[in-house]
């Protein structure tokens, strides 16, 4: 039985988008779901654009993604040799030819076909001419020779059966004059050297897999499987842009997006398996095929993102987001990031996940776990702080010094007997010492945030509040 090998052979030209991480991980889930290989190769040949900086950014966000490959990377650049060789072997056998036109002739050709409303495509000059006719010593590219007649079938897992008419095709070029294979021959002898079996990667190659399958067939290759996904659109159904919102994992995890949800979210963007929303990575791999891929383009549902972030922010482990919070905190004007912190920030960390999105969130609403005194206070936490307020903390703050000790219960307990002595309700107590002791008018319960701060931190914050 045949290895299922799939790949992800992305351009190193600018960061890791969106289309292709769901790329990648399509290609991942279906390789590990049916006990197959993972693979990837970075698509380097264009020398100009590629940077060792792009290479990195694909990298770091697989890693980040979790999508690991089974097999060292493979850089295009580093096969040209082969290709080459791929490419003169066509020439000897006679399905590939020298052209030896000038640019200033393909642009004629172009123009010319344009004129009389024809796709502007290569004519054939070559083909068929003697070499000897050849120009001594002019460079010259290697093209294949395209069938002329019937068509090409492919039966896409995806799409189901998709022909061209091979009129439609021409006679590409796979050895360019200055000897550098093109995109659509490398990719091919790459994908074949390295057994893949099943090619899972967006609608806009559909046309280039048409081309592809000419040098498969001419060199008597077997045809990987072909899967192509639907594109992701912005929310409006337009092509997704800088307008629509965050585009690269990159940015995704800058917001604050953990990966799992990130990735969850990305499953379900064109795939489904009932009604089956939030999967863990084993659950995905466990469901994942082909056959749960939709034809229709995906829309970009941020607030959906958003959705499963949160749910995804509730059930990460503390010491984990304590971690990233604090990286976070290290770039806040203000914030004390020290072992104090770490400690104050694991303590209440239960209560701080249930009220964010996001990790930008989470780490907004734990800075003032870190502040000293006097901190900042919000508009909303000065208005609270009203005289008959600062009584009341007053009288709470004696209390809390004298508690037996500074637990969550026992701080719950001294503010009720507080409020029912004074004849408050527990908000009128609550709501002026969370302003003196976060700066703000929102925190998780106050017995829970008052434990995490300690008893010193919270009577030097209330104090700075009544006697600064």
């Amino acid at each position: 039985m045949t290895t299922i090998r799939t790949r992800f052979a992305p351009s190193p030209t600018g960061l890791l988008h969106i289309g292709n991480a769901r790329a990648a991980l399509f290609n991942f889930l279906f390789a590990r779901h049916h006990g197959g290989k993972f693979l990837l190769r970075i698509e380097d040949t264009d020398r100009e654009r590629s940077t060792q900086k792009a290479v990195d950014v694909i990298f770091d966000g697989l890693a980040w993604m979790g999508i690991t490959p089974d097999e060292e990377p493979v850089f295009q650049s580093t096969r040209q040799a082969r290709h080459t060789e791929v490419a003169l072997e066509l020439l000897e056998k006679g399905l590939a030819y020298k052209c030896y036109c000038t640019p200033e002739e393909l642009k004629q050709m172009r123009e010319d076909a344009m004129a009389q409303s024809k796709p502007p495509r290569y004519n054939g000059l070559w083909r068929d001419r003697d070499p000897s006719e050849a120009p001594e010593g002019a460079p010259y590219a290697v093209r294949i020779k395209a069938p002329r007649e019937g068509e090409t079938t492919i039966t896409d897992l995806v799409q189901g059966e998709v022909r061209v008419a091979n009129a439609e095709l021409d006679d590409m070029i796979i050895l360019r004059s200055d000897g550098t294979p093109t995109y659509q021959h490398a990719v091919v002898v790459d994908d074949h050297d390295m057994n893949i079996t099943h090619v899972i990667r967006g609608d806009d190659h559909l046309t280039n897999t048409f081309r592809q399958a000419m040098i498969y067939r001419a060199m008597g290759w077997e045809l990987p499987e072909f899967a192509h996904l639907p594109l992701i659109h912005g929310p409006d159904g337009a092509k997704l842009s800088k307008r629509h919102g965050a585009q690269s994992v990159v940015e995704f995890r800058d917001m604050g997006y953990l990966p799992e949800a990130l990735c969850n979210y990305l499953l379900r963007l064109g795939w489904g398996h009932g009604d089956a929303e939030i999967l863990s990575r084993e659950e995905q791999i466990k469901l994942f095929d082909l056959d749960g891929v939709g034809r229709a383009p995906s829309r970009m549902d941020y607030a959906k993102l958003l959705h499963i972030n949160a749910v995804w922010m509730r059930q990460a482990d503390d010491e984990r987001l304590t971690d990233d919070v604090l990286e976070r905190l290290k770039a806040v004007d203000g914030v004390q990031v020290n072992d104090t912190t770490r400690t104050r920030l694991l303590a209440l960390m239960p209560g701080l996940k249930e009220r964010a999105r996001t990790l930008v969130e989470l780490t907004e609403n734990a800075q003032f776990l870190g502040r000293q005194v006097p901190l900042p206070f919000t508009e909303k936490a000065k208005k609270l702080l009203t005289p008959e307020a600062l009584q009341i903390l007053d009288g709470i703050s004696r209390d809390l010094a004298a508690a037996p000790d500074f637990t969550a219960e026992t701080i719950d307990s001294t503010l009720r007997q507080f409020a029912e002595r004074e004849g408050h309700k527990l908000g009128q107590v609550a709501q002026p010492l969370r302003a003196a002791v976060t700066g703000s008018t929102s925190s998780p319960g106050i017995d829970a945030t008052l434990a995490a701060l300690g008893r010193d931190e919270t009577l030097a914050r209330t104090g700075a509040v009544l006697h600064g």
